[in-house]
């Protein structure tokens, strides 16, 4: 399919802006936008003028029905279907949508992870509209984008606390800007999400159990040509591939999702699609319809969208850069340097709060990203470790130094810094390399977080990120609102910070073992490399505090989630370990058995044509093969054996730590002597599709 006008189908399926001030009264505009841009309470009679502009649109557009569309705790989104069907008296029907229904639905509540935050016999939960994120047309239905909570007012949903997080960094934040005396209604923080995933052929992945129930390869020996020679990377789009991203880019596009980058990844089979920048709650709703619409268009193209972050050892895993950025409502980039001394001094000020607050909470980011997935990703092919760092680059470094330390500057010219007296010297943004082994590095006017897993909903991640920022610029506020000698006072802060969080800056080799050591033996860095380690952090006092704070979550919803991450990552696993046993016991181990079988009568054959005949191939194959059996077999049992002392857990911490430390080890030996065995065995006796055909099955 050729698309030929962009600009005419962008955003077409989107009840936004342009349509919204095209349809509405000017009363009801703007009153929606005042709920939009400055957080104003939604007047109900509005809501029913836009819910009706809202259905007659949406019909135009071939609807039938609506839906509030979700993000429970899942991961994934969630919709329940209502048509705009109303009896009239007559027998016949209205069409009919009320500001009631746009405002509220009622989705059952019980059988979605609660963490204990509701019974099962506890069903009633509410879904709320969020204006602030445009309705859409997908698949014939009106969805609206909306926060879920419980009947008693809990968060049950991503976007809750997301929203809250926003509304907690633009408070703090505009207190700072009040300072400086910048001119700005709001403050809102931005996020551009590159998503990174593998295409494989449907027919192919349709043969592998371990692909179908958990997303990933669990056996597979490496094929003799992995991403070693770099030409995927970049390389020219197959036919195949090209047709898929097209049709993605159409949907997309459509949605009023501002798809803009696509190219081959590393790692053969696998891709990357980013977009430009929106506001974090819209971007978080884009990349969610961007994973399912992945999924749809891969299927009609004969392929498989595979969103694990770790899908094939041996490559590349699958990310999701979380481009990071704050910004006023009169378009200043607050992490972008500025023209004078004033700009820039609030330009440091803004980066310090950033680096303190990946400082304090180095944990609650690491936990942000934590799944079952992630923690097989993180350390090595191009993803970042687990140990949580910031890097600047050497310009911006060198500019910290010299205010921590007092000294002339020695950059383009030496320049003695003393904020707001002697002017910072200008600098541009881009003055430095990229380190790809860096978790949170400053990219010229954002940050990229880069521990993202492919499968992740930002929101997580963007929930803890805009929370401990505004935390950093809540306790500036509380010092600069009381200064009687600012600029002094501001320049003694920054110095402050810098000196205290100068740990957290790193510009090396993420990768390297000394950085391991240095990081937690002398900086006292954490390094939480599992979700089991990680996850408990949530549950920290001076974190529980600091969210409770912000208005970010409640004590309940805090010890809610760590519950539900957790027996997420727990239940993930586990379901892992018996698809292994399942394999192996139906499969793996027949056919070896099956190959044994020939490879013996086929020795003995040899031998009574001829004695002489050594047979060294068949010997030695049969005997290391009957070796590799009887340590699958150990191998099994003692998995089957973990698997049900799982069984016997109630609490969800120490079946997470039985997970790490028994289950998982237990899964890596028994993978170790089955990829062995299928470098021993005849293609045509393996029984699945190897490494190979899965990484190069689309043409």
């Amino acid at each position: 399919m050729s698309i030929t006008n962009i600009p005419e189908i962008f955003g077409s399926n989107v009840f936004d802006d342009r349509v919204m001030r095209a349809r509405l009264s000017d009363d009801v505009y703007n009153s929606l936008k005042r709920t939009i841009d400055e957080n104003v309470k939604l007047d109900e009679n509005v809501a029913d003028a836009v819910a009706e502009e809202m259905k007659n649109w949406a019909m135009e557009h071939g609807a039938t029905h609506f839906t509030h569309w979700f993000q429970p705790l899942t991961g994934v989104t969630a919709e329940k279907h209502d048509s705009f069907i109303t009896p009239s008296k007559d027998g016949g029907i209205l069409m009919e949508f009320s500001g009631k229904e746009l405002i509220k639905g009622e989705p059952d509540a019980s059988s979605f992870p609660s963490g204990g935050l509701r019974a099962t016999f506890e069903a009633r939960g509410y879904t709320a509209w969020d204006p602030t994120s445009y309705a859409f047309i997908k698949d014939h239905t009106l969805c609206i984008p909306t926060a879920f909570c419980s009947f008693s007012g809990e968060a049950l949903d991503k976007k809750t606390p997301l929203l809250r997080s926003m509304q907690a960094i633009n408070r703090q934040a505009m207190r700072i800007l009040k300072i400086f005396g910048t001119d700005a209604k709001y403050v809102k923080t931005s996020v551009g999400a590159e998503q990174e995933y593998f295409l494989i052929d449907k027919e192919v992945f349709s043969k592998r159990p371990d692909l179908k129930y958990t997303g990933r390869t669990l056996f597979g020996a490496m094929p003799p040509k992995g991403q070693e020679m770099d030409d995927h990377y970049f390389g020219v789009i197959k036919p195949r591939v090209a047709a898929f991203m097209e049709d993605l880019n159409e949907e997309l596009w459509r949605l009023g999702i501002l798809a803009k980058t696509e190219h081959n990844e590393v790692a053969p089979a696998q891709h990357e699609l980013a977009p430009i920048y929106s506001t974090t709650n819209i971007a978080t709703d884009g990349n969610q319809l961007t994973m399912e619409i992945m999924k749809k268009v891969a299927d009609r193209h004969g392929m498989v969208c595979l969103l694990h972050e770790k899908p094939f050892a041996g490559v590349n895993g699958s990310g999701k850069h979380n481009n990071w950025s704050i910004g006023t409502d009169t378009g200043i980039n607050l992490l972008s340097p500025g023209e004078t001394p004033s700009e820039n001094a609030q330009f440091l000020l803004f980066l310090s709060a950033v680096i303190q607050a990946v400082d304090d909470y180095q944990d609650l980011l690491r936990l942000s990203v934590a799944t079952a997935g992630n923690d097989h990703r993180l350390g090595a092919n191009e993803a970042p470790p687990a140990i949580i760092s910031v890097f600047l680059g050497d310009e911006l470094t060198g500019i910290l130094e010299a205010i921590k330390n007092d000294t002339p500057y020695q950059g383009r010219e030496e320049v003695k810094i003393k904020l707001g007296v002697h002017a910072l010297p200008r600098f541009s943004r881009d003055t430095t390399d990229r380190n790809r082994t860096s978790p949170f590095a400053f990219t010229g006017n954002k940050f990229e977080f880069r521990s993202l897993g492919s499968s992740n909903s930002i929101a997580c991640c963007n929930i803890m990120l805009n929370a401990a920022v505004a935390e950093s610029l809540r306790q500036y506020a509380d010092i600069l609102e009381k200064s009687e000698d600012f600029e002094n006072d501001l320049h003694d802060l920054i110095k402050d910070v810098i000196t205290k969080h100068e740990r957290i800056l790193f510009d090396g080799n993420g990768y390297g073992e000394e950085w391991v050591k240095e990081a937690t033996e002398v900086r006292g860095l954490s390094n939480l490399k599992t979700t089991a380690d990680a996850m408990p952090h949530l549950l920290d006092e001076k974190n529980a505090e600091m969210l409770k704070r912000h208005k970010i979550f409640t004590d309940a919803e805090i010890h809610s989630r760590c519950e539900i991450m957790l027996e997420n990552y727990v239940k993930t696993v586990n379901i892992e370990g018996l698809t292994m046993v399942d394999m192996v016991r139906k499969n793996y181990l027949p056919a070896m058995e099956r190959y044994l079988y020939r490879l013996s009568q086929t020795t003995v054959l040899m031998r009574q044509v001829s004695p002489n005949v050594k047979c060294n191939y068949e010997v030695s194959t049969m005997e290391r093969l009957a070796d590799l059996t009887d340590y699958i077999l150990d191998a099994v049992v003692q998995l089957e054996d973990a698997l049900a002392t799982f069984k016997t857990f109630n609490n969800v911490f120490e079946s997470s730590e039985f997970v790490r430390d028994v289950m998982l080890p237990r899964m890596d030996t028994l993978r170790k002597y089955v990829d062995e065995a299928e470098m021993l065995t005849s293609q045509r006796d393996w029984p699945f599709p190897s490494y190979g055909q899965l990484l190069f099955s689309v043409n």
